[in-house]
């Protein structure tokens, strides 16, 4: 099954804690049907003191949603909106959500 979210959309979290929030998808993570949003579903890790670290302590971490808890946002009307593929006659595939706003081009025609 094709993902509809890609690495970098602006999408819009329709269900659990963070119900109506919108961000940037930071990492897709196909085998488990997650995504990472930036700056949502945040969790406390205790890290040992190391170079990148060298106090230790709690950071923030970005935890994985599920793939049907989000929505890509429609770049018209700025709300998180369902969407399909179409493939038009040139071979190209685009991303389009169900008011017929194009989101993306997944597969260029091919020459």
């Amino acid at each position: 099954m094709a993902l509809h979210i890609k690495k970098g959309d602006m999408v819009e979290i329709v269900a659990g804690d963070h119900k109506g929030a919108t961000g940037r998808v930071l990492r897709v993570i196909p085998k488990k049907n997650k995504v990472v949003v930036q700056g949502h579903n945040i969790a406390k890790k205790h890290v040992r003191p190391s170079r990148k670290n060298p106090q230790g302590g709690r950071i923030d971490v970005e935890q994985p949603i599920h793939i049907s808890n989000v929505l890509p946002i429609n770049p018209k009307s700025s709300r998180g909106n369902r969407v399909r593929f179409q493939i038009s006659e040139d071979g190209s595939k685009k991303r389009v959500t169900t008011d017929g706003s194009e989101i993306g081009v997944i597969r260029k025609a091919k020459t």
